[in-house]
C-alpha cells in the first residue's frame, strides 16, 4: 500500500475515504474508484515492475482480501509478505516519475 500512495496518491486517498464512509458496504459503493486506483497502478512503470516481481504475493493478498471482505485486518501477514518482496526489487532502470496519463 504504500508502494500505491507514493505513486497514486490521489487516487488512493479517494478511495480510503469511501471505504472509511461505507465500512459494511464499500465493495459496492467504492467500486468506479476502486478502478481508478487499479488503473493508475496498472500504468505506473515501477508498479508494474512490483507486481511482475512480487506475483505470488499480490495475488495471495488480493485472495485473502476475497475471502475475507467484511474483515480486510485479518491479511496484515499477506501484506507483511508482498511488501517485503517489494522492497527487494530492483528498480533500476525504471522510469520513477513518468508522464502522468490522462484519465
Amino acid at each position: 500500500m504504500d508502494i500505491t500512495t507514493k505513486y497514486c496518491h490521489k487516487e488512493m486517498e479517494s478511495y480510503g475515504q469511501c471505504v472509511a464512509a461505507h465500512p459494511s458496504t464499500w465493495q459496492q459503493h467504492c467500486q468506479d474508484l476502486k478502478m481508478k486506483v487499479a488503473q493508475c497502478t496498472s500504468s505506473h512503470p515501477v508498479i508494474q515492475k512490483i507486481r511482475t516481481d512480487c506475483s505470488k504475493e499480490f495475488t495471495e493478498f488480493e485472495r485473502c482480501l476475497l475471502e475475507n471482505q467484511n474483515s480486510p485486518t485479518s491479511c496484515s501477514a499477506h501484506v507483511a509478505r508482498f511488501l517485503g518482496c517489494a522492497e527487494t526489487v530492483d528498480l533500476a532502470g525504471v522510469a520513477l516519475n513518468p508522464v502522468p496519463q490522462p484519465s
